[in-house]
């Protein structure tokens, strides 16, 4: 109580010229609470506060949040929209000019009827992302099935979390990316923690993973890099870049042999026990080590400390997602929890580190290609019917689903797609095989992009419209354990920018779709006409109010009415979302990366992130501490495998696999593999490591492979001074 005192007295003390925002970061899943500071004398946002009231960080902040709020009145903002009227100029910033927006929407107009009216409906595209609120995301569906009537809509979370989606689904059902809270976390004895980076990617979850090790617990950490939190690990399994998959199968293996399967639990809530226990037999400690290159003592080790624990939670995030088998890994980390019966019960299940801020939120609610909101498929007669109703249109009308993401590209480049209306997002950087997407994205007929910055994307314009930042409107996220989150309104939009929910609206009633579209005047309206359109789904948010989430501190789903108080921990009563109300424990066989090192290419490219910034780095390449600290990418190489290279620390390589190369500064660490290179994934143009990554895709979640191809590595002869 004193504790809680004395941080209301912490927030109760500002400047009498200021007044508290209390809303959310702008970045990653965590979504941490926050106070934006903002100048009464001139309404402008002008600083942050930690908010210690609120239960996911705590008052926690990292070096992207405490800078969120230089985003907003940032000198590089787009206050007015841009029309391209040199199309030589496509793939830079170089030809554009200011125009109103009533001669920006009735080019879009004109341009998107004329390609429809040649080439159909579907030759318009809908490309879009999740650091939007769920609102937008609803709205986006919508927009791209009704206003559009185009079935070629996705978001750039299949390139961050489809594969834990697909994985969920599978195993549970049920696609909620935290089986239980955030604050469960620090209670549990054992965090077995594969491919995330949490203390640079994640890292106010990081007070809760030293406090279970103070409480006498156990961190297991699967990871090819000693990577800060790996280094605390109590095992670290060092494995090689895409063999996750073999790993898994040799702990479960080994927890079946030593008996630490809960009998019981598998025998009346789940299916496909004896098939997965006879594959995982010939994944011995030996030969899951031969395919991983961990030491079979480690995983030995790491198997009885999680089949010993009384309660633990298996963690995981993009490194075993971006995988051509990611969703074979998720099921197969999730196979841990559910053969232990450790799942369904407090302070154990299983979790993912989701990436964006609305990663979990924007892809439930349609802007996912085979997705309707509340989950709803567009393969199920029943859930086209009942949202097209909902809309105000025939069952008839709703377009088929579309494609993947990075197949959109695809179409783009054979001419099936001709327009593209993208926001939210930078496949120009964050893309596989970047110089394919590129060539696809210039060559578009017609392009429109939505966003607050000139991103790498948006040099491909026709069209740029200017779109607020997350602190000039208002709508809900759903965090990284499921929990609905109200952002909050700071300060009102910038010169003439708009929030994509209002430009849509717009846009729609020039597309003479308007009917559908004009009742929606303000953020209000748009929210409660998505958890209208939620009732009934399986991503149910018709219960989760503004008002119920201020006061509960965010509202998980599923919520289905305004008493019910939603959903903290899932399968509490051992039911599953399948059919028979049972989890699936899945037997998959081994699959090595879609391209393994040979001569040619004798080395493992991975990539991921850094501390200090975000995604394709658009936003945080801009803020100037952040650019700082971390101005350019880096190649990291083992000092054994840089001595055979002859390659010195600070020097100029080229890195090179079969789609492309880039030139990156050595940072020589013996934190990593000796036959794995690691390069951040944050900046465009040439030194985008996406140019070098592999569009394989997994046949169920068409998740690209960003996190291993094969590579090679030669000098420049330049060097850095």
């Amino acid at each position: 109580m004193q504790r809680d005192k004395f941080f209301r007295e912490i927030e109760n003390l500002q400047h009498p010229n200021e007044t508290l925002v209390k809303t959310h970061c702008s970045y990653c899943g965590m979504q941490c609470g926050m106070n934006l500071r903002v100048d009464t004398r001139t309404n402008k946002i002008i600083g942050v506060e930690p908010r210690y009231d609120w239960p996911v960080n705590v008052g926690k902040m990292c070096p992207k949040g405490v800078t969120a709020y230089q985003q907003t009145n940032h000198d590089d903002r787009i206050l007015k929209p841009l029309i391209r009227d040199d199309k030589s100029l496509k793939g830079t910033i170089k030809g554009f000019r200011e125009a109103s927006w009533d001669e920006a929407y009735d080019l879009i107009a004109k341009n998107f009827q004329k390609l429809q009216q040649a080439y159909g409906k579907d030759s318009l595209s809908v490309f879009s992302g999740v650091s939007m609120t769920n609102e937008k995301c609803y709205l986006t569906g919508k927009f791209a099935r009704v206003a559009l009537g185009t079935r070629y809509i996705d978001y750039n979370g299949r390139f961050c979390m489809s594969s834990a989606a697909g994985g969920f689904l599978r195993s549970f059902g049920v696609d909620r990316g935290s089986t239980l809270p955030w604050t469960d976390l620090h209670e549990t004895d054992c965090l077995f923690i594969a491919g995330s980076n949490t203390a640079e990617c994640h890292p106010t979850s990081m007070f809760r993973v030293w406090h279970v090790q103070e409480r006498g617990g156990y961190l297991i950490v699967a990871d090819p890099r000693e990577t800060p939190i790996a280094r605390r690990a109590d095992v670290h399994l060092d494995l090689r870049p895409g063999t996750d998959l073999a790993l898994a199968n040799g702990i479960l293996n080994l927890l079946i042999e030593n008996g630490h399967v809960d009998e019981q639990f598998v025998n009346n809530h789940t299916n496909g026990f004896e098939e997965t226990k006879e594959l995982v037999k010939q994944f011995t400690p030996e030969y899951t080590s031969e395919i991983t290159g961990v030491l079979p003592e480690k995983i030995i080790r790491a198997a009885e400390i999680y089949g010993k624990a009384p309660n633990a939670v298996v963690m995981f995030a993009r490194g075993i997602e971006q995988q051509h088998k990611g969703v074979d890994n998720v099921s197969a980390y999730t196979n841990m929890a559910l053969i232990t019966g450790k799942i369904g019960r407090p302070k154990s299940g299983v979790a993912t580190f989701t990436g964006q801020g609305n990663g979990q939120g924007g892809r439930e609610h349609g802007q996912k290609s085979d997705l309707l909101p509340g989950y709803r498929k567009l393969t199920n007669p029943q859930h086209v019917k009942e949202v097209s109703e909902f809309w105000g249109i025939t069952p008839e009308e709703m377009p088929e689903p579309g494609v993947s993401a990075y197949e959109m590209f695809e179409l783009m480049d054979q001419k099936v797609i001709r327009g593209l209306y993208l926001l939210c997002s930078n496949p120009a950087v964050s893309a596989p095989n970047s110089n394919f997407v590129r060539k696809a994205l210039k060559d578009l007929d017609f392009m429109v992009c939505s966003d607050f910055y000139l991103s790498e994307s948006a040099e491909f314009a026709d069209v740029i419209l200017p779109a607020v930042t997350w602190s000039e409107d208002e709508g809900t996220v759903t965090n990284l354990e499921g929990r609905i989150i109200k952002i909050n309104k700071a300060q009102e939009p910038l010169g003439e920018s708009k929030p994509d929910w209002q430009i849509q609206v717009e846009l729609a009633e020039r597309l003479g779709r308007g009917k559908y579209f004009s009742h929606l005047k303000t953020a209000v309206d748009v929210a409660d006409e998505f958890r209208a359109a939620t009732k009934g789904g399986y991503a149910d948010y018709s219960g989760a109010t503004w008002d119920k989430i201020e006061k509960q501190d965010g509202v998980f789903w599923p919520c289905k009415s305004e008493e019910d108080e939603g959903t903290p921990h899932m399968f509490l009563d051992k039911k599953f979302y399948h059919p028979d109300g049972k989890a699936k424990i899945c037997a998959l066989p081994y699959r090595p990366p879609a391209e393994e090192p040979d001569e040619e290419y004798p080395l493992r490219l991975t990539t991921g992130r850094v501390v200090y910034h975000y995604l394709s780095g658009n936003q945080t390449r801009r803020i100037q501490f952040l650019r700082d600290m971390c101005p350019e990418p880096y190649i990291e190489i083992h000092p054994e495998t840089a001595a055979k290279y002859d390659i010195k620390h600070e020097e100029l390589v080229r890195l090179y696999t079969r789609r492309g190369e880039a030139i990156y500064k050595v940072k020589i660490i013996e934190a990593i593999r000796k036959d794995t290179v690691f390069v951040p994934y944050h900046f465009g143009h040439d030194q985008s490591i996406n140019l070098l990554t592999n569009p394989a895709l997994d046949p169920i979640s068409r998740m690209p492979e960003f996190k291993a191809c094969a590579a090679q590595i030669d000098k420049s002869i330049k060097k850095v001074h």
